[in-house]
């Protein structure tokens, strides 16, 4: 599978990614020191120029709630996520501590003004602290409750303490949580098999260079980005059904994305507004 003429696209992608990102940085930088607006707006345009250079090609699902702050939840199969939801979702990312100090990634987390955290017991009142600041200041952020990257075929249960930032209340009102689903679909319009999930998912101690060298020398990606309808905690009254429920509907919409049996865009329901609290909306939720 990986042949003469897959190094060398994967040689003529990485030239023009860095040669964007290089462009990118000191305009991103510019931005974030001097507080303009464009550090929201600026990354969405370069990751979406991104993912094109990189060779996928995004297609949307649903309807991005635009309320915000909204805390949008996903799946996490790769790195290559950031690109993917980078360039739908004016936001910051969720991060682990050493995604910060990765070479060239941990610079970009850092441009966009990633919240980083550890994940060890005693640092969670700090970080719920930064993620609070963060969403009453209006920011829309960016989390993967699997707490790690998985091999994208199935979503793992997710880890409902990183829901914290989902009791933030902001106006005394809940800030509103969107589940969104991720999936690596076609190769150049063929249905991704098992057997070449490994080049687009990276997890365990896959190394990243070779990995990222190997994923971009494949043809065009389809990938599918679902947008679910929004929730509160409210709804659910605990971090733990919140979770539950949006891994639910994130861990059907991937199997159902693998799978291709994904309805034509014109027949997929435009997700309803955020639902009412828990005591409104018991007919309608999940058991």
């Amino acid at each position: 599978m990986i042949t003469f003429t897959s190094h060398c696209l994967s040689l003529v992608r990485l030239i023009g990614y860095l040669a964007l990102t290089l462009c990118a940085i000191p305009i991103q930088a510019l931005a974030v020191a001097r507080g303009w607006k464009l550090a929201v707006s600026f990354p969405v345009a370069y990751h979406a120029r991104a993912a094109a250079v990189l060779g996928f090609r995004v297609e949307l699902r649903g309807r991005r709630a635009t309320e915000g702050p909204i805390l949008f939840v996903a799946n996490h199969a790769s790195y290559a996520d950031m690109e993917v939801l980078g360039s739908t979702i004016p936001g910051s990312f969720i991060a682990k501590t050493e995604v910060g100090s990765w070479p060239l990634f941990g610079l970009l987390a850092k441009l966009q003004r990633s919240v980083f955290i550890d994940r060890r017991v005693r640092s969670s009142a700090e970080q719920r602290d930064s993620l609070t600041e963060r969403l009453q200041s209006g920011d829309n952020l960016i989390l993967f409750p699997e707490g790690t990257s998985n091999g994208s075929i199935h979503v793992k249960p997710f880890k409902s303490a990183l829901f914290a930032a989902a009791e933030v209340r902001v106006g005394g009102r809940p800030v509103t949580v969107q589940p969104v689903s991720v999936a690596y679909t076609r190769i150049n319009g063929i249905p991704m098999g098992r057997d070449l999930r490994p080049f687009f998912a990276w997890y365990g101690d896959m190394e990243l260079v070779g990995h990222l060298w190997n994923m971009v020398g494949f043809g065009t990606v389809d990938v599918v980005v679902q947008f679910y309808p929004p929730v509160t905690i409210d709804n659910f009254g605990s971090r733990k059904k919140l979770a539950e429920h949006c891994w639910q509907v994130i861990s059907d919409g991937v199997a159902t994305a693998n799978a291709g049996r994904l309805p034509p865009v014109e027949a997929t329901p435009s997700p309803a507004p955020v639902a009412a609290p828990l005591g409104a909306a018991a007919a309608t939720m999940p058991h």
